[in-house]
């Protein structure tokens, strides 16, 4: 499993995150912290609903930052 979840803002990324970028993240944050690559049928619920709620914070993040100033790399 990948220990980073990639940058998704600009200037690191030259456009904006698309809706895939943002889940394929908010996926890779779910398997990290669960342990689990695919849930069992008995967690799918909550991993699923775990996905959707973090892809959609992360999307409210990204709308709502300002960046400012110069490039900065990873």
């Amino acid at each position: 499993m990948c220990r980073s979840i990639k940058t998704l803002r600009p200037p690191v990324l030259p456009e904006d995150a698309t809706e895939e970028d943002i889940r394929a993240a908010a996926l890779q944050f779910v398997r990290k912290v669960s342990g689990f690559r695919a849930p069992a049928a008995h967690n799918r619920e909550v991993f699923d609903r775990a996905v959707d709620e973090i892809a959609a914070s992360t999307a409210r993040l990204l709308d709502g930052l300002e960046v400012r100033g110069g490039v900065r790399t990873p």
